[in-house]
């Protein structure tokens, strides 16, 4: 069954029984939220479109070297939820485990480690990691105004 956004993700899923599918929970998979899901209910798929490239221009314009985000795809925050020290030693989750949000792996030319970027329509994260997601730092995390959301 496809999801509210039109991918047919419950197919190949290992985590329906975790999520509860896109449509059987009316958009709130893993009893959560999906920022696809929230956008398209309440204001259509061109403006969830519009907010993937918004946020995609949000990412280029921080001016990362190394950074360029060809797409966003939905991930579920406990897959990217890494946990990181602070310079204080503390350690810290930035997101919530059981919503979904849009990110993706960019690998670093040249290095062995991989930019991680994770957003929904009030945070931008840029991190940065090796294999497997070891040794996660944070690059930038940021609050966003997007005029519209």
């Amino acid at each position: 069954m496809k999801a509210i956004c039109g991918v047919d993700c419950c197919s190949t899923c290992g985590m329906k029984g975790a999520c509860g599918g896109c449509q059987e929970t009316d958009g709130h998979p893993f009893g959560g939220s999906c920022i696809a899901a929230e956008y398209i209910k309440r204001d259509g798929m061109e403006a969830f479109l519009e907010l993937k490239q918004k946020l995609i221009d949000e990412f280029h314009g921080l001016g990362i070297k190394g950074l360029k985000v060809p797409d966003l795809n939905l991930l579920i925050g406990s897959y990217v939820n890494l946990e990181y020290t602070l310079p204080n030693g503390q350690n810290v989750k930035l997101l919530k485990d059981d919503k979904v949000y849009l990110g993706n792996q960019i690998e670093v030319e040249g290095s062995e480690r991989c930019y991680g970027i994770v957003a929904d329509d009030e945070y931008l994260l840029v991190c940065d990691y090796k294999c497997n997601g070891t040794e996660p730092r944070i690059v930038c995390y940021k609050k966003l105004t997007l005029s519209g959301s």
